[in-house]
């Protein structure tokens, strides 16, 4: 019995002397685990540390940078002003090249009547020829400066004068000629908020877009390169139109003023604000001596840019006048509105000569097409139609709905018709065969589509604030 006792005791004293040893090993383990973990410790403290001082300086650096930046505002805004200016420079002096070369043209004519009729004459000694050429350059001196002092309100002509496109060969654009149609070429932002009215220079591929941003700009196209910037007005820009001859541009703004801007002078030169609700559009009368407004006040108004009055106001209508303009060279208006008529003005007698019916919605915009033969409107709900203006007639009607057709513009030789609409597309109308193809790349709905005067290009301007070309 002693001895069995012996023995369980010695086992129990090795089992403890292994576990002593195990727990021995466990502790030596979770030293080292304790030290290796102390040691991270310790670096990502550091890193930490590292972390925030980087954090600090960055905030630094930001804040220096900062004010850096605001420190070179001044001069960006300096740069730009002077690069606007410079702009502004560079296009009166193509104007006023282009108008020395139109003096030297005009000179180099009448020296060449002059010798002609020199040649020709009879029995005349050189001293009468002379004689008489100078008298003659004194009268057409002295008509010549006559022409330039106006009376205090211009003449309205008393006949229309004559449609040099009626029965011209006009070029077909390219969209119908050319396999595929139009592509989009190009596409710039042209201003900080949507655009709502775009125009083509009446001579040169140059184009102005207004926006709701209260300015108006002038780019050269098919480059979209800015050539003029024009602000004086204090709401959005409605409407614009260039005057006949290409030297002054029309606004219309929902600050109710319709103003002349003159690219000569590099300013306005003429503001009307005999209108009590916002503009919406500007048209020239082929002379360039009057400018016609149409307004939500209902009515639209004629304007001696001469004497710088209202001339005559057109009441009619029953809402809103959206978009109005001259049939090509004549004296009547026309003007589309939201009580769903289109109407045909006389400016000479003020009178109502015409009225068109036949949408179910507001009419947004209305335009001829180049030889006067046509009237093509839009509505609200996305119909456009197609009127025949000597039989006071529909002869087309085209449904666009449910996005409201914003505008419509004939091309050069009236085939093609281009409907620029609230869904993002231009709808490019085929006008015998009732064709429709889609040009689509705007991003917000389009309020402008414009051809330019061989077809090769279409321009649009967009709420997205972006104008594209498409050849």
């Amino acid at each position: 019995a002693v001895v069995s006792t012996q023995s369980t005791g010695e086992n129990r004293v090795k089992y403890l002397e292994r576990e002593i040893e195990k727990m021995g090993r466990g502790v030596n383990k979770a030293g080292t685990q304790y030290i290796k973990m102390k040691k991270e410790r310790d670096y990502h403290r550091m890193h930490h540390r590292r972390i925030v001082q980087e954090k600090e300086k960055l905030f630094t650096d930001i804040k220096r940078l900062k004010k850096h930046y605001q420190s070179y505002e001044p001069a960006l805004e300096e740069l730009k002003n002077k690069y606007e200016t410079a702009m502004r420079e560079k296009m009166l002096t193509k104007i006023e090249c282009e108008k020395n070369l139109s003096k030297i043209t005009n000179l180099t004519t009448t020296l060449n009547n002059y010798e002609t009729a020199r040649a020709s004459a009879n029995g005349t000694t050189m001293g009468q020829i002379k004689e008489v050429d100078l008298e003659d350059i004194v009268q057409k001196s002295d008509s010549q400066k006559k022409s330039f002092i106006h009376p205090k309100d211009s003449v309205i002509p008393a006949e229309s004068g004559e449609n040099p496109d009626l029965n011209a060969s006009l070029p077909v654009t390219c969209h119908l000629t050319k396999p595929g149609g139009y592509h989009q070429q190009l596409s710039f932002k042209a201003h900080d908020l949507a655009i709502s009215n775009m125009a083509l220079h009446p001579h040169r591929d140059v184009i102005a877009t207004v926006s709701d941003d209260a300015t108006w700009k002038m780019w050269n196209v098919p480059d979209g390169e800015l050539l003029l910037t024009g602000r004086g007005h204090t709401m959005w820009i409605g409407g614009c139109e260039f005057h006949p001859q290409g030297t002054k541009l029309a606004t219309g703004s929902g600050d109710t003023s319709v103003k002349v801007w003159d690219f000569n002078e590099g300013e306005c030169v003429a503001t009307f604000n005999d209108h009590s609700h916002p503009v919406w559009g500007v048209a020239w009368h082929h002379s360039g001596n009057f400018l016609a407004s149409c307004s939500m006040d209902n009515s639209s108004k004629l304007f001696d840019v001469v004497s710088e009055r209202c001339r005559s106001t057109f009441r009619g209508h029953t809402d809103s006048v959206n978009c109005l303009n001259f049939l090509p060279y004549s004296n009547i208006l026309c003007t589309c509105s939201a009580d769903k008529t289109i109407s045909m003005w006389d400016i000479r007698t003020g009178l109502c000569a015409q009225t068109f019916y036949g949408h179910v919605n507001a009419i947004n915009n209305v335009n001829f097409n180049t030889q006067g033969t046509l009237i093509a409107s839009c509505d609200a709900y996305g119909v456009a139609k197609i009127w025949d203006v000597r039989q006071v007639v529909e002869i087309g009607s085209y449904d666009f709905e449910p996005h409201p057709a914003n505008s419509v513009k004939f091309d050069t030789s009236g085939a093609c018709l281009a409907v620029a609409s609230n869904d993002g597309t231009i709808k490019m109308l085929e006008v015998e065969k009732s064709k429709v193809t889609e040009l689509d790349g705007h991003e917000d709905g389009v309020q402008a589509a414009i051809f330019n005067r061989n077809g090769e290009m279409l321009i649009s301007a967009s709420s997205d604030t972006t104008v594209k070309i498409w050849s």
